[in-house]
């Protein structure tokens, strides 16, 4: 069995605690170089969409049970945007804490508002979709990636877009959901972010057996090229006792992503331990033991470096010694 881990931001913030089994994985492991991108275009090259667009709405809808029936769907993701001084700033999802009665309030009252122009559907609380006309141009970068920036530099010149979203900010701006919030001292989910727009393309069966992820867009893309997919286990020992002995199997850690992207040092630490404990440790003992034959470590978004391979036999090379997480930065 061949265990590839994907694991964005693994390499990202230095000073992290040392973690054992991952140093000993990455240290004995074979390099592989490949340019720096994000996990959404890692899935989209991953997957081998080639020209077409990751269609984050359509996948994400397909990921939580729907059908994108050939519409074009795009993500509209709940995010709160602070006016400064001189620039309008983006705060995702990920830092709102919205709840699922939040959610489907809000999105209850913009279907009202937009009827079969939006047709809004609430997948979880931090993850929406809306049925968009196909001449939307929307871009590829999630509000997640935008943490902190000026969503002008990412807004496309589109005036359609501007004044549905103007519209959207207007019904949300005087929302009851956002009063309580407000009075509680919680930031306002003034508005939606679309992004990802598209049909489901036809994908060919990739080179996994078995896809593994909390993120809806590994699970969508999984579930369209027929693949076998499920929810995130808590840990490599649930994820190993429900697969087959053989094949290639894919399993996402993307827990790190949003304690970077809202620089939050001590949630990412966290995450850090819990993936030595529950993840790199486990797989670790299953590769000595020889379970697992193979446990392919790929970060996305690391520098030159970003998948170190490694086998039992690797596991002797006794002279390479396990190196901290920083050292990879």
């Amino acid at each position: 069995m061949h265990c590839e881990l994907v694991i964005p931001g693994l390499f990202t913030a230095p000073s992290a605690a040392r973690l054992p089994a991952a140093e000993l994985l990455l240290a004995r492991g074979r390099c592989t170089s490949d340019a720096s991108r994000r996990l959404e275009e890692w899935l989209h090259d991953a997957f081998e969409l080639g020209e077409e667009p990751l269609a984050a709405g359509a996948l994400t809808l397909l990921a939580g049970g729907g059908e994108p029936a050939g519409y074009s769907w795009s993500r509209a993701d709940p995010v709160h945007l602070r006016l400064m001084r001189d620039r309008l700033v983006l705060v995702p999802a990920a830092a709102l804490h919205i709840t699922s009665g939040e959610a489907e309030a809000l999105c209850t009252a913009l279907n009202r508002h937009f009827g079969e122009r939006l047709a809004l559907q609430v997948i979880d609380a931090e993850r929406w979709v809306a049925r968009t006309p196909p001449e939307f141009v929307l871009g590829p970068t999630p509000p997640l990636a935008l943490a902190g920036r000026d969503v002008a530099l990412a807004m496309p010149a589109n005036a359609a877009l501007h004044q549905l979203l103007n519209e959207a900010q207007m019904v949300l701006h005087d929302h009851p959901v956002n009063e309580a919030r407000e009075a509680r001292g919680e930031p306002e989910i003034n508005s939606i972010w679309l992004w990802g727009a598209g049909r489901i393309a036809t994908i060919d069966a990739p080179r996994w057996h078995s896809v593994s992820a909390a993120e809806p867009l590994a699970l969508g893309l999984a579930r369209a090229a027929g693949v076998r997919h499920r929810a995130l286990p808590e840990n490599a020992a649930a994820w190993l006792g429900r697969l087959p002995e053989e094949g290639r199997h894919l399993v996402v850690l993307d827990a790190l992503r949003a304690p970077l992207a809202l620089s939050e040092a001590a949630d990412y630490h966290e995450a850090l331990a819990r993936l030595e404990r529950d993840w790199f440790a486990p797989l670790l003992a299953a590769l000595r033991d020889g379970r697992v034959g193979m446990v392919t470590i790929r970060v996305p978004d690391g520098g030159e470096c970003v998948a170190y391979e490694t086998i039992r036999t690797d596991l002797r090379r006794f002279w390479r010694r396990p190196k901290a997480l920083e050292h990879y930065a």
